[in-house]
């Protein structure tokens, strides 16, 4: 099993990722990263200092471990931005400084970046409050725009089409058929019927007040960001899932011809729009018709793993209902199983994920050592970092 390693500055222990229980690991590789983290206390989600953690500790890692493959997720400026009303010259000066750390990485480290933004934020127009409905609405923690309807009454239905802040409500049929049009053997991880029976769209700048939304009042969410930034000198990517294809045919030890071979860097910056990139900047789809990826699990699920994902946590399911029995992984939030064919996961070389995104680090990539900051609703509880079983000796 899996080893995951808390820090909480005062203490380190081990633990088995899935079932959360306690256990001794003395391998070299342990002992390097506990130094690692050590090393590098995370400073908070919304501290200034929070995007310079990233690139410092991706870069004490890469000195000890030296991997082909690192996938970098920057998101300081997405929590500031997304929670505190500041000046615009403010929020402009945080993903400018984003970059810069990225560029400061880039310098550094010597590799090949790969590099792609979730899109802008816009300021919240107003709430869309549907805890009055017969039936049950849930939303989710990191969603504004989508919100799963269960067993709606007539009346619903009635009310949910006559708010003119929602653009759409479509069943659960027309939603999964969306998807299987461009992609038939898409994947429905939960049971069906904890999916909801429709999809409430708000129209854009809007955000849905109900059960399952963030205990944190946004001040900004994200646009319909239908495409979004990405920069490399790899090539060109007209789709997100397109991004896997580039980085495992030019990454070292994949290519028969090694003196075109790239040790890459996958570098995400959260609630950047295309205005910060750099020039020879493409933009790329984000979605599938009516469906834009909104920064959270679909997002970095599909980037890695070149498939739509939508459908692996759907937006709105009854999280809760689950089979008490199933629920592993207590350290991954609502994240119930290790992803298949993530970008990393049969990868021959080493690799190392790090980010102040909690969750998606260990669980989307499939690395060989992951370290995250390790907080919940901008709650700092330390760091946690993720050794895989068949990690490189070391």
């Amino acid at each position: 099993m899996s080893l995951a390693l808390i820090d909480a500055r005062q203490w380190q222990n081990c633990f088995d990722l899935e079932t959360g229980r306690k256990k001794e690991d003395k391998r070299a590789v342990t002992l390097m990263v506990k130094e690692v983290l050590k090393k590098n206390p995370y400073p908070g989600d919304t501290d200034l200092k929070g995007n310079q953690w990233v690139s410092k500790t991706a870069l004490d890692l890469i000195e000890q471990y030296d991997p082909n493959l690192v996938c970098l997720s920057y998101a300081q400026q997405f929590f500031v931005n997304r929670y505190f009303n500041h000046p615009r010259k403010f929020k402009d000066e945080l993903c400018e400084s984003v970059m810069e750390q990225v560029d400061y990485f880039i310098e550094r480290s010597g590799y090949t970046p790969v590099i792609i933004g979730t899109g802008d934020l816009i300021p919240l127009k107003g709430d869309i409050d549907l805890s009055g409905l017969d039936g049950l609405a849930v939303s989710s923690n990191w969603s504004a725009k989508y919100c799963g309807i269960h067993n709606p009454s007539q009346r619903d239905l009635d009310f949910l089409n006559s708010i003119d802040k929602i653009e759409r409500l479509v069943t659960r049929s027309q939603w999964i058929d969306l998807f299987r049009s461009v992609q038939p053997d898409i994947e429905i991880y939960p049971q069906k019927e904890l999916m909801p029976d429709f999809l409430a769209v708000a129209k854009q700048g809007y955000a849905f007040k109900t059960m399952g939304a963030t205990l944190r009042k946004p001040v900004n969410i994200s646009a319909d960001n239908f495409k979004i930034p990405v920069y490399s000198p790899l090539g060109k990517i007209n789709d997100l899932r397109d991004i896997k294809y580039l980085i495992r045919t030019n990454i070292d030890s994949y290519r028969i011809d090694r003196k075109n071979s790239h040790r890459i860097a996958l570098i995400i910056v959260e609630g950047v729009g295309r205005s910060f990139f750099p020039r020879g900047t493409s933009m790329c789809a984000n979605g599938q018709g009516w469906f834009c990826n909104e920064p959270g699990d679909s997002f970095y699920l599909t980037l890695s793993t070149g498939k739509h994902q939508t459908f692996a946590y759907p937006a709105g399911y009854r999280y809760f209902d689950q089979d008490k029995e199933s629920i592993r992984f207590p350290f991954s939030g609502y994240m119930t199983k290790i992803p298949e064919n993530t970008l990393a996961e049969d990868y021959a070389g080493k690799s190392i994920a790090v980010g102040n995104r909690s969750m998606f680090m260990h669980m989307a990539f499939g690395v060989d050592i992951s370290i995250e900051c390790f907080a919940r609703n901008l709650f700092n509880q330390g760091c946690m970092a993720v050794l895989q079983d068949n990690i490189w000796l070391f």
